[in-house]
């Protein structure tokens, strides 16, 4: 039976798990929250720690020790039943003598799930589906690579009110403001990977970290270059050893190709190819298979154009800037092949607002 409080602390337990999102190790851990409450009063909250490989239960049931007992726990995912590097979280509120569990919504893993059954053959009442909508939401990249074997993608585009990235002669710093890209580093911040194509890399030779925020553990980078034909020289494959670099590379890429970005630390992972491009569905799912669930996808153009022909954005962040510069400027997504409406995948509008002297707009799939 559900309670007055359940949707407050349930948002509560949402809150927690978002502190985490971009933070989980291995990657392929959804980051989940809890929160312990007794009469009305919170006694603990906890998120997945992938750093002691606590799932969030067990955290906030170390924070709340003895005062567990007869509280009810707010978590945002089904609680595990089953010993994988933990044992199973289910058996651990019923060891703690929790009262009773609200859940947002069910587990997908089948080896993990059950956990309901569990604590209610213990005795423990149950409430599933408060807040689902919103959790689903935030662990929709683990629920994704469940579901189709694929990463949540977020695309970011930065453009002028033309739907232009750069003038004719290349020049693109800056485009948006300081607050717009401070943003951008707090999004790539909550994402297991920021991902572009060879060209971008070639290009720019961007380092793809987070920076200004303090963080302590950066996001993947990852490169989707047919022919690992990038420079070996910059800042980017230079860095592989301190930052993690991903190169999605041919599968029929020789050794002498990928060897140099080995020996930089680089993890090199051979796909499928479609026409002269690597297949996105098929990068997708190895980069899923390799325990990403969430990244945040930065361009370029041609890369944009190929996610969205392929019908792999799951969220399109847009930032407009105030200035326009004309047909002969930069198109922020490439030629995608369109003959007719009704082949452009529609969005739908879920936030805007201005950051700085720019504007914000996140879309999400209409499916």
């Amino acid at each position: 039976m559900t309670r007055p409080d359940d949707q407050r602390f349930m948002a509560m337990a949402l809150a927690m798990g978002r502190r985490g999102l971009g933070r989980q190790q291995p990657f392929s851990w959804p980051s989940v929250g809890c929160v312990l409450v007794r009469d009305g009063r919170v006694i603990a909250r906890g998120t997945t720690d992938a750093a002691t490989t606590r799932h969030a239960e067990r955290v906030a049931l170390d924070r709340a020790g003895a005062e567990a007992r007869g509280a009810t726990a707010y978590v945002t995912l089904e609680p595990c039943a089953h010993h994988g590097n933990t044992p199973p979280c289910a058996d651990a509120l019923i060891a703690a003598g929790v009262a009773r569990v609200v859940i947002a919504h069910s587990d997908p893993n089948v080896a993990a799930a059950g956990g309901a059954d569990r604590l209610r053959a213990a005795g423990i009442e149950v409430v599933t589906g408060i807040r689902e909508a919103e959790a689903r939401r935030d662990h929709a990249g683990f629920l994704g690579v469940h579901a189709t074997g694929r990463p949540f993608v977020t695309l970011k585009l930065a453009t002028t009110l033309d739907g232009r990235i750069a003038t004719a002669s290349g020049e693109s710093r800056w485009i948006t403001g300081p607050e717009a890209r401070h943003l951008v580093h707090a999004m790539r911040a909550r994402h297991d990977a920021v991902m572009v194509g060879g060209g971008t890399a070639r290009a720019d030779d961007p380092m793809l970290t987070v920076r200004g925020l303090g963080v302590t553990r950066q996001p993947v980078r990852v490169v989707l270059s047919r022919w690992l034909d990038l420079p070996a020289g910059g800042q980017l494959a230079r860095s592989a050893g301190e930052v993690p670099l991903w190169i999605v590379h041919d599968a029929a890429a020789r050794r002498d190709q990928i060897a140099p970005f080995q020996a930089l630390g680089a993890r090199c992972l051979p796909c499928e190819v479609s026409g002269a491009q690597v297949s996105i569905p098929d990068a997708l799912k190895v980069l899923g298979k390799a325990g990403l669930t969430r990244i945040f996808c930065e361009g370029g153009g041609a890369l944009a154009a190929s996610l969205l022909a392929a019908g792999c954005v799951d969220e399109l962040v847009t930032f407009h800037a105030g200035l326009v510069i004309g047909a002969e400027g930069t198109p922020s997504v490439s030629v995608m092949g369109l003959e007719r409406l009704a082949e452009a995948e529609r969005f739908r509008l879920a936030e805007t607002r201005p950051v700085g002297a720019d504007t914000l707009s996140v879309w999400r799939c209409a499916d």
